[in-house]
């Protein structure tokens, strides 16, 4: 198993898979609970997340400090520091969820801050929730983290839930799927909105039959 991937089969049914079967045998029932989450833009931008899209769209993230501030702290930290610019999302399951935060790609690497401890919390695994990944220790997510594309409440106080997206979900629908894809979608800059940094997006497609700068460049052949 690859270190800090979601311990979840890759089956969509997530009543066969691996966590599935942990909540079903050591968690007892507990009631639903429904997060009231803020998706107003303009609304403490210290806690909103912003991922440019190598697919040419911006995600934005509801961060929670108040579900995990341990984990929230760290993603804006690694975020800051420009850790997840040009990071792949190298395990893009359909029907499941989109994870990314290696740096290597292979969903084993990490950043060099040591590994947080659990923040599990009742928040609901819904559609467009922003979950920590880890590896089988409960006590091992780092950076890697993964985005939820419909319900999966088998997940629920086993990841550590840290946060929502309140816009550009249709961004998180158009990443490339593939374990790891053939041609991966990369987070081009990830940034806090607060910050204020330019949107940073790929440059236009060269119009058919165009001078670009690398044809400049290039040798001139027979």
């Amino acid at each position: 198993m690859f270190k800090r991937m979601i311990a979840a089969s890759a089956l969509v049914t997530l009543a066969l898979s691996p966590i599935a079967a942990i909540a079903q045998d050591e968690a007892p029932a507990a009631p639903r609970v429904y997060a009231k989450v803020d998706y107003n833009m303009a609304d403490d931008p210290e806690n909103i997340l912003l991922l440019d899209l190598s697919n040419g769209k911006r995600v934005a993230i509801r961060l929670m400090p108040d579900w995990a501030p341990n984990h929230v702290e760290r993603i804006k930290t690694l975020a800051r520091e420009g850790f997840y610019d040009g990071v792949i999302f190298h395990r893009v399951i359909e029907g499941f969820m989109a994870q990314t935060g290696d740096p290597t790609g292979t969903g084993q690497g990490g950043s060099p801050l040591p590994d947080l401890k659990e923040e599990f919390n009742p928040m609901p695994h819904v559609r467009g929730t922003v979950s920590m990944a880890r590896a089988q220790d409960v006590d091992s997510a780092n950076s890697q983290f993964f985005i939820v594309f419909y319900p999966r409440f088998a997940l629920d106080r086993h990841y550590t839930n840290f946060g929502r997206v309140i816009a550009g979900m249709d961004a998180v629908d158009a990443i490339t799927r593939g374990e790891p894809p053939a041609n991966p979608t990369k987070i081009l800059q990830a940034s806090i909105a607060a910050d204020g940094k330019p949107q940073k997006m790929p440059a236009p497609a060269a119009a058919p039959g165009s001078i670009t700068a690398d044809m400049l460049s290039a040798p001139i052949s027979n």
